[in-house]
């Protein structure tokens, strides 16, 4: 068996204590609200992660140049603990990481050696200049140009870039940027750095949260650079070196939304506790507990899950996981931001007070859900896909998932994986349907599946780390076999309720075929589960908001 790619565990938990203590030191709560009131980018706090005492950006950097060699596993451990801290700090790492990425994924030997020992060493700021004006999500419709210099005979010497990029995260401090420009030959990456003629900063953005980050506009005009800073050395590469990076890089994003997320739960956890009402505490109130907080606890240790498995296939060599970064970024954002409101409504008139790190969190976390691609974008990739895949494999790639998910069931029965099983067959009846009925065409129906897909795929995810905890005889398995149960009820509901909206949303009102399809499409899902299946919902998310209430 191939050992995975990343760190051992050890130097992996070193790195995270050693962020920890420096965060604790340098970024407190009062210097993370005064850093957000003064819309003030920590240059210093930047640099000293970036110093040798520190080096947290080798993590992401081969070993090769001097770097860490990290996995995927390794790079959503920090990503979500450094949101804990300040996401609007994780943001710059993200940006660093992402500039660094076309070079990592592209770049000629020559290349690597040279800007990636110098970013390593010199602990460099990157940016990644890709977004344009009127461009947004659609990488391919770029209008910056790179027009090459040629000599007497026509031999590229160089290329002359012009164009304006937008919304570039680390734009106004960076020393090195990743830009994408249109070449004769298609999108390629240059890389540019910051003291070339042309390259100016433009407009500073006046953000509604992340304000810790530095997002500027960037000019080029008549930048001329060398031949030798085309990535790769032949034009036309830069869509595929961008999409080969999305499957981590997403999952970067939504570890970012799972701990701004779990840190206004836990804030709200904290509180709940302190706080009294009609003589007890906030957390012996089912509405507060079960609404407020467990609910959230277990949407975000869905998210963990699965954010996890997939970083774990990564190291582990798989390729095409653009899908799966999909998922973990629409399911891990969208919970980190229903899970930073509950914690702003949990503390009341102290969570809207922007004294307050809640209030924060829960305006910082909203961009995961649009920076690196929309959630309206992920719902289209993972629709599309997975539909297609479904097709494609005539059924197999569902009900090959929900096998597996029975064996779990006959090792352990107290995980719901007979019912997350159920849920990925009634998802593969829906889709076949979908496709047969040609409603694949209309986008509200594709964004309609692909958050059920999301949903029964993250249960999944969710059953097998349970199943996995309880092999182990881990402390946690009892949490997690509860926290399973809930979440693929809810889950096998959500299947269940979606399948007459997908079914006859757009069939003329009265439409006695249509109706008759949704009634027969819904039995054959219902059929699925047992009645028994779905009961215990309530006791199980009280058992688990117990064992919140007895957490340190």
């Amino acid at each position: 068996m191939t050992t995975p790619a990343g760190l051992p565990t050890e130097m992996r938990d070193a790195v995270v204590q050693t962020l920890r203590q420096v965060v604790a030191r340098d970024l407190p709560d009062e210097k993370s609200l005064d850093l957000d009131e003064k819309d003030m980018f920590p240059l210093e706090l930047i640099q000293k992660l970036l110093s040798p005492e520190v080096g947290l950006h080798l993590i992401f950097l081969p070993e090769s140049v001097g770097g860490l060699g990290g996995g995927a596993r390794d790079i959503c451990e920090i990503s979500e603990e450094m949101a804990v801290h300040d996401l609007g700090v994780a943001t710059a790492f993200l940006a660093i990481c992402l500039g660094t990425d076309p070079i990592i994924v592209g770049g000629t030997e020559a290349q690597k050696s040279h800007w990636l020992t110098r970013i390593a060493t010199g602990g460099l700021i990157v940016a990644y200049g890709v977004t344009e004006p009127e461009a947004g999500s659609n990488v391919a419709a770029l209008k910056t140009t790179a027009e090459p210099i040629t000599d007497a005979a026509g031999a590229v010497l160089g290329y002359r870039l012009n164009g304006t990029k937008q919304f570039i995260t680390n734009g106004g401090v960076a020393q090195i940027y990743t830009i994408l420009a249109k070449t004769p030959a298609g999108p390629s990456f240059f890389v540019v750095e910051r003291n070339t003629d042309g390259l100016s900063v433009g407009k500073k953005e006046e953000k509604h949260g992340i304000r810790a980050s530095n997002t500027t506009g960037l000019v080029l005009e008549d930048v001329e650079i060398p031949v030798d800073n085309l990535i790769g050395g032949v034009e036309g590469q830069g869509l595929k070196q961008a999409n080969a990076v999305f499957g981590y890089t997403r999952l970067m994003v939504g570890a970012f939304g799972l701990g701004t997320g779990q840190s206004a739960v836990n804030r709200a956890l904290a509180y709940g506790k302190a706080r009294e009402q009609f003589g007890a505490p906030l957390v012996e109130k089912q509405g507060y507990l079960l609404k407020l907080i467990v609910q959230h606890w277990i949407d975000l240790a869905a998210g963990r899950a699965y954010v996890e498995e997939t970083a774990l296939r990564i190291d582990e060599g798989a390729t095409g996981m653009a899908t799966e970064g999909s998922i973990a970024k629409l399911w891990c954002t969208e919970a980190g931001i229903r899970a930073t409101d509950a914690a702003l409504q949990a503390l009341g008139g102290y969570g809207y007070a922007r004294e307050y790190m809640v209030e924060k969190y829960r305006r910082d976390v909203r961009i995961t859900s649009i920076y690196e691609g929309t959630s309206e974008i992920q719902q289209s990739i993972i629709a599309m896909y997975r539909w297609k895949e479904t097709v494609r494999s005539r059924g197999e790639f569902y009900t090959g998932g929900a096998a597996d998910l029975d064996a779990i069931h006959t090792a352990n029965d107290q995980v719901a994986a007979a019912l997350a099983a159920a849920s990925l067959r009634g998802l593969n009846d829906l889709i076949l349907h979908v496709h047969q009925a040609k409603q694949t065409r209309n986008q509200i129906v594709m964004f309609t599946l692909a958050d059920l897909i999301t949903k029964c795929e993250v249960a999944g995810a969710l059953v097998r780390k349970a199943a996995r905890l309880a092999a182990e005889d881990d402390r946690k398995a009892a949490l997690f076999a509860a926290m399973s149960r809930v979440f693929a009820r809810q889950a096998a509901a959500t299947m269940r309720e979606g399948v007459r909206p997908l079914v006859s949303g757009f069939a003329p009102l009265g439409d006695a075929r249509a109706t008759a399809a949704a009634e027969a499409l819904t039995t054959v899902i219902t059929d699925r589960f047992a009645p028994e299946d779905l009961a215990g919902l309530w006791t199980d998310m009280v058992a688990v908001g117990q064992q919140l209430k007895e957490m340190d």
